[in-house]
């Protein structure tokens, strides 16, 4: 499987971006699709992911104001980012994988990685 993450940019505080995650090589859905985020000097973190069931899960740092939806027939899946913060400043990457659902947001348990997205907000 192959992933393509799009989307990042320069917003201001509080403003919003959608990031999109289109996947090539075979069938999307059947993952556990995840998005993760790397800010400078920092170590790589869980933003949010969705398993094969469907079932959704963000991390603490965004709830809230994140939101992760999928469109299966397009093999892409989407962050929408709202009142972003200068400290979601970060590239962010999407990630396929088949990890238990305990797992879903370490970052060991994908198997597949596209190339990041920087988005940086400015306040």
């Amino acid at each position: 499987v192959q992933l393509q993450a799009s989307g990042g940019g320069l917003v201001q505080a509080g403003e919003s971006l959608t990031l999109s995650c289109t996947a090539s090589g075979g069938a999307f859905s059947a993952y556990t699709r995840g998005w993760f985020r790397q800010a400078p000097g920092k170590e790589r973190e869980f933003v949010a992911a969705i398993t094969f069931a469907s079932v959704i899960h963000y991390a603490d740092t965004i709830k809230g104001r994140f939101t992760l939806s999928r469109d299966d027939r397009k093999n892409m899946v989407f962050l929408q980012m709202d009142n972003l913060k200068p400290e979601d400043t970060a590239v962010y990457t999407c990630a396929a994988g088949a990890p238990l659902e305990k797992y879903v947001s370490a970052h060991d348990a994908y198997d597949y990685w596209g190339q990041g997205t920087l988005v940086t907000v400015s306040s």
